[in-house]
């Protein structure tokens, strides 16, 4: 008998959802029907491939009303931002469209007589998409468009979390007349999963969670010779350097700490600060995290919802609390925030200094509203301190001399560098990480290099 799903909202612990998984047979068809269409779609004109997607993402936004409290029902996103996710969808999508006739061109090598030459952007075939929770449209986004851009047919196997987001996919795409088999939203389990990477079925797989899944997703695939794009997790650093506009430097490393309350693999999770300005700096950020209104996400006040399960605030109190045993200290009364009740998925924002390298709240992701802070006397102690984790997804640095922005984040290890802002994809440029946040590239030109296959043509057309 077909298992049932049941999806459980954090916001107050009920059903919210459910369905049922899909069947060996199911999957057998959904594989079988996603060959076959890709077959022709791959030789459709990319004009059309574009007319399709456009009118999909059209659709996507004209459910706007729907999927804001929607998506507060699933994972806990204050419905004030939840619009915020659909501006970023469409975005990348837009971004991906556009850029996809120069992305996909053939690349023409210096002219030589009696020769055609030209090396020409081929599709994979099948794509496997596994999405997360906790930014369900836009990492899903990252691949489904360009991936069907490119020529290749999709499998999207959504988090349990966000299983409505797969089947609003799977609704867009079907109001934009799509042709039937390309776009294939699927329930899965861990173990079908595997077997779908197992099976010779598909051609690249894209994942987006922690580092023990991408280890299973790889372990799957062993043997395969199929593409493997994992975005995995994150500890991502911030140096505000003592030249840095301080308000501006504050504003943003709080939000950047705690937006989607922290659960996201590039949230600010460790700040490091010129001793200089360190005491000002730490001031002003513990009272701006005051102002956060801790609560039930489907009220407007709020501008801090639920964490996602039971155990992940539980894992984050437990941060704190072994932090607080070696020593750390906490800047924010939990007293404060009466929605935050011991046991609860509602836990308050914290602020935590006199922290170490030692304290697993520096070293191992958090993903949750906790930050720690520590002041550097030098810019060569911030790099050795951003660069002392097994993560590199992105780092912030904060400064008014592009130059030292542009050396130090030369040292750093880390996909993506930023100076002055945090916690946010530039379509244009890649998205990738380094060490344990993952390998494989999204987003840009470059991504699409990761959805297509070089071909190259050496034709000698005079004899």
């Amino acid at each position: 008998m077909t298992e049932i799903v049941q999806l459980i909202s954090p916001v107050d612990g009920r059903v919210y959802a459910e369905r049922r998984r899909a069947d060996a047979a199911q999957l057998d068809q959904a594989l079988a029907a996603a060959a076959a269409a890709q077959a022709q779609w791959k030789r459709r004109p990319l004009s059309e491939r574009a007319a399709f997607c456009s009118a999909a993402v059209d659709a996507m936004l004209a459910m706007k009303a729907e999927i804001v409290p929607e998506l507060a029902w699933q994972m806990g996103r204050p419905i004030r931002f939840g619009a915020g996710e659909l501006r970023g969808f469409e975005e990348r999508a837009r971004h991906m469209i556009a850029i996809a006739p120069e992305a996909l061109a053939a690349i023409e090598p210096a002219p030589v007589a009696g020769f055609r030459r030209c090396i020409k952007r081929e599709a994979l075939g099948t794509v496997l998409v596994v999405a997360p929770w906790n930014y369900p449209y836009l990492t899903a986004v990252n691949t489904i468009i360009p991936a069907l851009m490119a020529g290749n047919s999709v499998i999207l196997k959504h988090a349990t979390q966000t299983l409505l987001v797969g089947e609003r996919f799977a609704e867009v795409f079907r109001r934009a007349n799509l042709p039937e088999g390309l776009f294939h939203n699927l329930l899965l389990d861990h173990k079908q999963t595997a077997a779908i990477i197992a099976s010779g079925r598909v051609q690249q797989v894209n994942f987006t969670g922690s580092v023990d899944a991408g280890k299973a997703m790889e372990s799957a695939a062993t043997g395969c010779f199929l593409g493997m794009g994992l975005e995995l997790g994150g500890k991502d650093p911030a140096y505000v350097r003592a030249d840095a506009n301080l308000e501006h430097a504050v504003e943003n490393l709080v939000d950047g700490s705690f937006f989607n309350s922290g659960q996201s693999c590039c949230a600010v999770e460790r700040i490091y600060v010129d001793e200089k300005i360190y005491p000002a700096f730490v001031e002003r950020f513990v009272a701006l995290t005051r102002q956060y209104v801790l609560g039930n996400p489907l009220d407007e006040a709020t501008t801090l919802g639920p964490l996602i399960t039971p155990s992940a605030a539980e894992f984050v109190r437990g941060q704190i609390a072994d932090a607080l045993a070696q020593g750390a200290k906490a800047l924010i009364d939990p007293k404060d925030f009466p929605a935050d009740v011991p046991g609860s998925v509602y836990l308050a924002p914290q602020v935590l200094v006199d922290v170490t390298h030692q304290m697993s709240v520096m070293r191992e992701e958090s993903f949750g509203p906790v930050v720690g802070i520590m002041p550097v006397a030098s810019d060569d102690q911030a790099i050795a301190l951003m660069n002392d984790s097994e993560f590199g997804l992105s780092a912030s640095i904060w400064t008014q001399d592009l130059a030292a922005a542009e050396r130090i984040g030369d040292e750093i290890a880390t996909g993506t560098v930023f100076m002055n802002r945090c916690d946010y994809l530039d379509p244009a440029l890649a998205w990738t990480g380094v060490k344990n946040s993952g390998r494989g590239v999204t987003l840009s030109r470059l991504g699409y290099e990761h959805l297509t296959r070089a071909k190259s043509f050496h034709l000698r057309h005079e004899i």
